[in-house]
């Protein structure tokens, strides 16, 4: 990722292969980030089917992420209170805000069709790739 994002300082195209990398290296159902606007996150570069344009600040497990400034992983979304159901293909998601200087501009968005497919590790992982996407963002 390092390699990849260095020398490139525009959003779009380090989001893009981001989102690519992370996709293609683990198989992922979908891959991507969803960017702050105003009171909503809105659909950025992502891998996978189409997905939902806007999510309201607070709302489904992207929106939940943002609000609390912190990771949520979510081994069962239907079991998530106010789960947005982009794709019923989706089983277990893990959602990483992208702060930078306390305010978060995004998040990345992952999603498996497999049911608990997301842990801390993964958790760890994710976070050490968005501090460094931050940097080139």
């Amino acid at each position: 990722m390092k390699g990849l994002l260095e020398g490139e300082r525009d959003r779009t195209a380090n989001l893009a292969n981001a989102a690519a990398l992370i996709h293609g290296s683990f198989d992922f159902w979908w891959t991507g980030f969803y960017l702050a606007a105003g009171r909503e996150l809105v659909l950025g570069p992502f891998q996978g089917p189409v997905a939902c344009t806007r999510i309201p600040y607070g709302k489904g497990v992207c929106g939940t992420a943002w609000a609390r400034r912190e990771t949520v992983v979510v081994p069962d979304v239907e079991a998530f209170p106010g789960h947005i159901a982009c794709s019923s293909a989706s089983r277990s998601e893990i959602v990483v805000p992208l702060v930078r200087d306390g305010e978060v501009l995004g998040v990345l968005d992952i999603d498996s069709r497999d049911l608990a497919a997301f842990d801390a590790e993964d958790a760890a992982g994710l976070e050490e790739i968005a501090a460094l996407l931050v940097q080139h963002i």
